[in-house]
């Protein structure tokens, strides 16, 4: 019989707290499957909220401190790190809403408030560095008039299948993925009024094969227009990340997005800065568009400065050759920017997830 018992190691571990929630691990029923065996190896599991958890090393060095400081006789401490990525909550605006998606736990729009600020680039490397880390994640290309994501993953001349009416997405890197520039020619314009739009985006919605999912992101079209009011009043968004550059013309944009967003009720998730500065070959940093001006907007606006991207050309060269830097040159400083970007939009999601509520908690 071990000399320690279960209750011990959860007594231990109950000082230890979930770094965002403020609650600790026990209280929070993330603490499972603890084995003890004759020589007082203690191995559990605690359960993330997501795989794309930026915490996971604090969290495993917390615990194992713990375990020793309560109970020295412990042998060796393994503590496992699996997820379960939390839904939405059920209150407030989007939880009157039926949700056509059951299987897809989150649904993130990807927006900004003007064209040219590589916000499909954003959209695309969020979505390979949270399946990079283990997360099921989906990419909807809702910019009908200038779809990208075909180029960007190399599937110009891709057609998905299609089985008992239902559109099976295609697939690359991970990434579940829908386009309309699947479905026409990549030299023919989309020459849609804005209802035509609306329905295509319906469509992407409610006549594909999404199955499960942890996150489903929308690359949305700049503005706030027809296809950005379809989405949010045909789904139970999440959250919105919103897309800028440093200068001052991009910034006055991108408030008007974060304004119609929160008039619709969709939480802000934060602000991820691209083309923040150019790296020089000696390492120092050119700020060509100007410096902080996304962490001067989040601080104003009261949002989470989700990440700061540089400028480059690998980040070009991915997205023209159809194989994204996160992919191609996953060590590089702009895929380590986007990993981290798409780790703290994973906390966001899980934090408002566990307040159990959609509105700006």
């Amino acid at each position: 019989m071990p000399a320690i018992q279960k209750s011990a190691v959860l007594e231990a571990l109950k000082t230890v707290m979930e770094p965002d929630l403020k609650k600790d691990l026990v209280s929070l029923n993330m603490v499972q499957d603890i084995s003890i065996d004759e020589e007082n190896n203690i191995s559990f599991s605690v359960v993330l909220t997501t795989p794309a958890c930026p915490m996971k090393d604090h969290i495993r060095q917390s615990c194992i401190a713990a375990v020793r400081e309560h109970l020295p006789e412990a042998g060796e401490i393994t503590v496992n790190l699996p997820s379960k990525v939390t839904s939405g909550g059920s209150c407030g605006h989007h939880g009157e809403k039926t949700n056509p998606l059951p299987g897809v736990r989150n649904i993130v729009a990807v927006a900004s408030g003007k064209g040219g600020v590589g916000k499909s680039t954003v959209a695309v490397n969020l979505a390979v560095s949270l399946a990079k880390t283990g997360a099921s994640v989906g990419l909807v290309d809702a910019d009908l008039y200038g779809p990208s994501v075909p180029t960007m993953f190399g599937l110009e001349n891709a057609r998905p299948a299609v089985e008992n009416k239902t559109i099976i997405p295609l697939e690359k890197y991970g990434v579940k993925l829908m386009s309309i520039g699947f479905l026409v020619e990549s030299d023919s314009p989309v020459i849609w009024r804005g209802p035509m739009a609306s329905t295509a985006i319906k469509q992407f919605i409610t006549d594909v094969a999404w199955g499960e999912l942890d996150y489903l992101i929308f690359d949305l079209p700049p503005g706030t227009g027809d296809i950005q009011l379809t989405l949010v009043q045909t789904l139970p968004v999440t959250g919105a990340v919103i897309v800028t550059t440093p200068q001052e013309v991009a910034l006055m944009d991108v408030a008007k997005a974060v304004t119609m967003f929160r008039k619709v009720n969709v939480p802000i998730l934060g602000l991820v800065e691209n083309m923040s500065y150019y790296l020089l070959p000696d390492g120092s940093k050119d700020y060509i568009f100007g410096k902080g001006g996304g962490e001067k907007f989040a601080r104003a606006q009261a949002i989470e400065l989700l990440g700061s991207v540089p400028i480059g050309g690998v980040v070009r060269e991915g997205g023209d050759s159809g194989m994204p830097v996160t992919i191609e040159h996953p060590d590089s400083e702009p895929s380590q920017a986007f990993l981290h970007a798409a780790q703290e939009t994973a906390r966001q999601i899980s934090m408002r997830n566990a307040c159990g509520c959609h509105g700006n908690c």
